[in-house]
């Protein structure tokens, strides 16, 4: 097998728009790629309980924290959760879905021999098991800039709504939301503080009349659907116990406490926040709720 992409071994077909397993929310847009190579199980009618879950590339450890929570709470309540692969909050939305034993499908701006970026290649592999992984470009196919357009409009068409997590104003994920707009499908996006560079397109969505999403339970109620329940953190968290009742303490002193690597405790701590089980105060300090 291909480490880079995916081989026959992971079950390539062509699918034609006139095809029973070709997914019908798609074939509703203004002129749908007429042949999508597959890898995994197409499901023709999913994309009444399909959310896109895009953001920035370079995203921040809180945004991408949000979108693994995000993305694993929407799978937990059966939605299918759409992205592109790309670096960042795409990649955390994938994963979200996958730890809740849920379905996630990747849309590729490229040939499914050559996934791109190619660190995705064992997560291209391992969606293409649970759920599917597709492009409207043919092997051979790379990752050329003016393919990415198409292959964002092809997102949104595959899903009932699309949320932007963090997004710049130059942000690709923002061509999402147009695209997702111009068929008539839900646009939600998450808040950010309006001096961080990745909020300024998430912003603009908000004040332009998009969804306000503070947690899958936003999601839902925009589509009409119950809520989840929230689990509760395991207790033998290792950050969790590290963040101390009524003391409160920077990430450095944190860090000491535990064993993770400081991308990796920013994300688990922006987690716990998220969860209300710990609070971020001035000056950067985390106390336990």
């Amino acid at each position: 097998m291909d480490q880079d992409g995916l081989t026959g071994a992971c079950g390539i077909r062509v699918v034609c728009r006139e095809d029973e397993d070709y997914p019908a929310w798609l074939r509703r847009i203004y002129e749908p790629p007429p042949l999508l190579w597959a890898a995994g199980r197409l499901r023709a009618e999913e994309g009444a309980f399909s959310v896109a879950v895009v953001g920035a590339r370079a995203a921040t450890p809180r945004g991408l924290a949000f979108a693994r929570m995000l993305a694993s709470e929407l799978a937990a309540a059966g939605l299918t959760v759409v992205s592109g692969l790309a670096r960042g909050i795409d990649t955390a939305a994938h994963q979200g879905a996958l730890e809740a034993g849920g379905r996630t499908v990747a849309v590729l701006g490229c040939g499914l021999d050559q996934v791109y970026p190619k660190e995705n290649a064992a997560l291209a592999r391992r969606i293409a098991q649970e759920g599917a992984v597709v492009s409207e470009f043919p092997p051979g196919t790379g990752p050329w800039k003016q393919n990415f357009p198409r292959r964002n409009r092809t997102i949104a068409g595959w899903a009932r709504a699309t949320v932007v997590v963090e997004a710049g104003v130059k942000s690709g994920a923002l061509h999402t939301a147009r695209a997702a707009l111009e068929e008539g499908r839900e646009v939600m996006a998450v808040p950010g503080h309006p001096s961080e560079p990745n909020a300024g397109g998430t912003n603009a969505l908000l004040r332009d009349g998009a969804g306000l999403v503070r947690d899958a339970a936003d999601v839902l109620a925009e589509l009409g659907l119950p809520a989840p329940a929230r689990p509760a953190p395991a207790a033998e968290d290792e950050v969790l116990r590290a963040v101390r009742r009524g003391s409160a303490a920077a990430v450095d002193e944190i860090a000491g406490r535990c064993r993770l690597a400081l991308p990796e405790l920013l994300a688990r701590l922006s987690e716990l926040e998220l969860s209300g089980v710990v609070r971020r105060l001035p000056g950067g300090l985390f106390v336990r709720s």
